[in-house]
């Protein structure tokens, strides 16, 4: 049984998200291959042969792959798919747009958001934004699974290459879709998924003035990332690069502040996987208290300024 893993990575070096799909791939159990497609991509190959458990590095190079366009990545991995159990992607932008076209060429069932692997054919994922657990088993020959990366812990990283770096040919392909840019939002403050702490704010900020004299003193003072609720982003007072949540981002920080949140079942199933989660709330009912570890009973507008000065 030999597995492959679709690297993400910016042709300089690997995304955090690939080393949690690593991590999914070593409870599959078999032989682990990482492929890294790119344009002047060798910097990022190089890095993928130090992930602990990697045997090979499969590396393709050319303009075509410059930007991870799923169109043009997902014939590349049908052609070599042919020889591999499972295909992992993480289940990031990149690999949601890029497994369900995998799948479509193979003629197989995709199975999404794995959360646990019971055993090479049988995995968990949450459904009903995660009210409730579905055990997946799958007979495809080759089964094309996205992984939730906070489910798993990254793979480690060796100081020395541990894994064979094989160039692989590029099919040539339709020139029917091409990158003409990118909207990039810059932000100073560490990627809302890889961060290791983020402070989060709801709609009882009131405003996007309240919002950002509340938040953003308290994420200067921890190094944290911002996020937001659906009903702070919904309102105004947030982007909709900070929503937190089931249709937003999934997180899993070592420390998750919630100020002003009152924990809809939207919003826990992205982020109730954080290692330690504080709550500030003033209405004692509010659901965010029962996932918890801490839950501080208190107007967020006394509160939080209360935190800061402390720290």
């Amino acid at each position: 049984m030999t597995i492959l893993v679709i690297a993400e990575h910016d042709n300089a070096s690997i995304r955090p998200a690939t080393l949690n799909t690593v991590a999914a791939a070593q409870c599959c159990g078999g032989d682990i291959h990482v492929l890294v497609a790119g344009y002047n991509a060798g910097p990022a190959a190089a890095a993928a042969a130090h992930i602990a458990g990697v045997s090979r590095v499969l590396h393709m190079d050319a303009d075509t792959l410059a930007h991870a366009l799923a169109e043009n990545l997902s014939v590349q991995i049908e052609a070599i798919a042919a020889g591999y159990s499972h295909l992992l992607f993480a289940a990031t932008a990149t690999g949601k747009n890029t497994a369900p076209r995998v799948a479509a060429l193979l003629d197989v069932a995709q199975i999404s958001d794995v959360t646990t692997v019971i055993s090479a054919d049988t995995f968990e994922r949450p459904i009903y934004a995660g009210n409730a657990i579905a055990t997946v088993q799958s007979s495809d020959a080759t089964k094309v699974i996205t992984v939730r990366t906070t489910a798993f812990d990254a793979a480690a990283l060796s100081t020395q290459a541990t894994a064979t770096i094989e160039t692989v040919a590029v099919l040539a392909v339709p020139d029917s879709t091409r990158y003409l840019g990118s909207a990039l939002a810059k932000n100073d403050r560490p990627e809302l998924t890889a961060a290791k702490i983020i402070v989060s704010g709801g709609r009882a900020l009131g405003s996007q003035e309240n919002f950002n004299a509340v938040m953003t003193p308290l994420a200067d003072k921890l190094g944290a990332a911002i996020g937001a609720s659906r009903a702070a982003v919904d309102a105004g007072y947030a982007s909709n690069d900070l929503q937190v949540g089931q249709t937003g981002k999934i997180v899993a920080p070592q420390l998750y502040i919630a100020a002003g949140i009152s924990g809809a079942i939207q919003h826990l199933a992205g982020m109730k996987d954080s290692k330690v989660i504080v709550a500030i709330n003033k209405d004692p009912e509010a659901p965010i208290f029962s996932v918890a570890d801490y839950g501080l009973e208190a107007d967020l507008f006394s509160a939080v300024p209360a935190l800061v000065a402390a720290l």
